[in-house]
């Protein structure tokens, strides 16, 4: 067992600043004996400074400066609250303890406060790859630290940079505030090259706790990288294959530098001279438009860049090829005018510089053949009409053409329908129509006086002629003449009297209703002379019954005058006549 009074401490107390700190004071009196006082203390400058003093239970605070942030626990651990940078001392607990004298240790406070995320601010003019000195990158700030954190590094894509002379470096700067916390800056110099454009830039600020390194970063940031070009690229948009005579087209140049060169845009004439086009392009942004391209807009186009840093130009041509369908030329043979029984060729001709198909369609857009060559039979004129040849560029969508052509059959008119025979009633109008086909126009006359209406419906012209019927017309009928340059056509049209018409059909429709009559009469007698029901070589008045007669059984009664004139109508075929008896 010890002999004398021991007092132990931590040797260290680290808390940071704004918290509470906790020093303990652990004791051992000999014969477990009391202690007498314990004194609180704290070292400055050489010279010891008191805090308070534990008697019993009393406890008397002996400097201000602690006053309402010092206490003392059960345990005699001394806590201090609201820690600041100035209160990183050494503090003594002194115990006394009656003829064991006294024993006394120290512990070293120390404070800390974790450096603030660094705030970075990146070069926002840009940086040119051919700039001589080295220029600025970014800059990196972080503030409220203690103590002052131990370094600060930079890092590219995520590696350290390292100072290099010429190349790279890296100043920094420590500032202690009013409040007893550090700043501390860092700047990055470093030279850039054209891959720089994509890379991303942080700092991390290092300090020490509790005995191990911690590391806070910044967030991460780019600079803007100035370069000069060293591709140009010309394009047709859309793809050069694929325009058309009337398209819109764009030429637009790209450069991989920083920023955009100016550029400039000429198309090759004649004896390898250069229009000069930049007047109708957006130099900055390198697109020249062309509106409504033609076949005289096919050539070579130039680009040409020009970097005002170094005043180095870069150059690229394209070809523009405008695809167009010209010269749609229809070929009838014969090319004499057309009869009717006529055969004719019809063929199309185009030039372009690509591949082309040939469509055949009628004047209602309905396809009737392809290839080139259309061959008709047999014309008529119905089958007169307009043709057009459609010419198609299939490699190129959208380019095509057509070309009409008037397939033309002539001859003298042919009448294709009149209105005969009309049935008409005396004194009633009527309208006569005449219907006629042919080519020329042909013109139409009527042989009586009328209000004549004329219509065209394809290749058909038709007359309406509105008469009142007379005797002269119903006894003579009308005469259609249509006539042109190749001969005339007549048809007759025959007008019957409706009234004449009814008598003779109530007359045929009373004879066939006597024939009618005869004949199911006829069938009677002969049915019931069938069954027996009418006994033979009786005249006069005949009844044929039985003696117990029942309802549902058939009576007939013939008188003889009947007989006799039936008799006289129902001859045999040699036409000799029988008595009524044996008919």
């Amino acid at each position: 067992a010890a002999s004398k009074l021991e007092v132990s401490m931590p040797a260290v107390v680290e808390v940071e600043i704004g918290g509470t700190a906790r020093i303990e004071c652990n004791f051992y009196i000999p014969g477990n004996g009391s202690y007498t006082y314990i004194n609180w203390s704290y070292i400055d400058r050489n010279n010891r400074v008191k805090l308070c003093r534990i008697t019993g239970s009393e406890i008397v605070e002996e400097n201000m400066d602690y006053k309402g942030r010092l206490w003392v626990g059960e345990d005699k651990a001394l806590s201090i609250s609201r820690v600041t940078v100035q209160d990183a001392r050494t503090f003594v607990c002194q115990v006394g303890a009656g003829s064991h004298e006294m024993g006394e240790n120290r512990t070293e406070l120390q404070v800390y406060k974790v450096p603030e995320a660094p705030e970075i601010v990146a070069n926002s003019g840009g940086i040119s790859v051919q700039s001589s000195a080295i220029p600025q990158i970014a800059q990196c700030v972080s503030r409220n630290s203690f103590p002052p954190p131990n370094i600060t590094t930079w890092h590219k894509n995520g590696e350290q940079l390292q100072p290099e002379e010429k190349m790279v470096k890296i100043p920094a700067t420590l500032t202690r505030e009013s409040s007893g916390l550090y700043t501390v800056s860092s700047t990055l110099f470093a030279h850039v090259t054209r891959e720089d454009r994509n890379s991303l830039y942080h700092c991390t600020v290092h300090y020490w706790l509790r005995g191990q390194r911690h590391a806070v970063e910044s967030r991460r940031v780019s600079v803007t990288v100035f370069y000069p070009a060293q591709h140009v690229k010309l394009q047709v948009m859309p793809s050069s294959a694929l325009v058309k005579e009337g398209d819109d087209v764009k030429l637009v140049c790209e450069a991989d530098g920083n920023p955009a060169p100016v550029f400039s845009f000429y198309k090759r004439e004649l004896e390898d001279s250069w229009q000069d086009l930049t007047s109708l392009a957006d130099t900055n942004s390198g697109v020249l438009n062309l509106h409504d391209v033609n076949k005289s807009s096919s050539g070579l186009y130039r680009c040409q860049t020009l970097d005002l840093d170094d005043m180095r130009q870069l150059e690229k041509d394209v070809e523009l090829v405008v695809n167009y369908i010209e010269g749609v030329h229809v070929k009838m043979e014969p090319s004499s005018p057309l009869q009717e029984g006529d055969s004719v060729r019809l063929s199309c001709d185009a030039h372009s510089p690509v591949a082309l198909d040939y469509q055949w369609r009628d004047e209602k857009g309905r396809k009737v053949a392809e290839g080139n060559q259309l061959f008709l039979s047999n014309l008529t004129f119905e089958t007169s009409s307009n043709f057009s040849c459609k010419v198609i560029a299939p490699s190129v969508p959208g380019l095509e053409q057509s070309k009409q052509v008037a397939v033309a059959v002539q001859g003298k008119p042919r009448i294709v329908a009149i209105s005969s025979p009309l049935y008409v009633r005396q004194d009633e109008v009527v309208n006569l129509t005449c219907k006629a086909i042919a080519f020329p126009r042909p013109s139409v006359h009527w042989n009586v006086n009328g209000t004549a209406h004329e219509y065209i419906e394809n290749q058909h012209i038709a007359s309406n002629l509105t008469v009142r019927v007379n005797h002269d017309l119903l006894r003579a009928g009308a005469m259609c003449r249509v006539s042109n340059a190749l001969g005339v056509s007549e048809k007759h049209i025959q007008l019957l009297d409706q009234k004449t018409l009814e008598s003779k059909g109530v007359i045929i429709v009373a004879i066939i209703i006597c024939i009618l009559v005869v004949a199911v009469l006829g069938s009677v007698i002969y049915f019931l002379h069938k069954k027996g029901k009418i006994p033979c070589g009786r005249a006069g008045k005949q009844d044929i019954t039985k003696p117990e007669a029942r309802k549902d059984k058939i009576v007939v009664e013939v008188k003889s005058d009947k007989l006799s004139e039936e008799a006289g109508l129902l001859q045999g075929a040699n036409g000799e006549k029988r008595p009524a008896a044996d008919q």
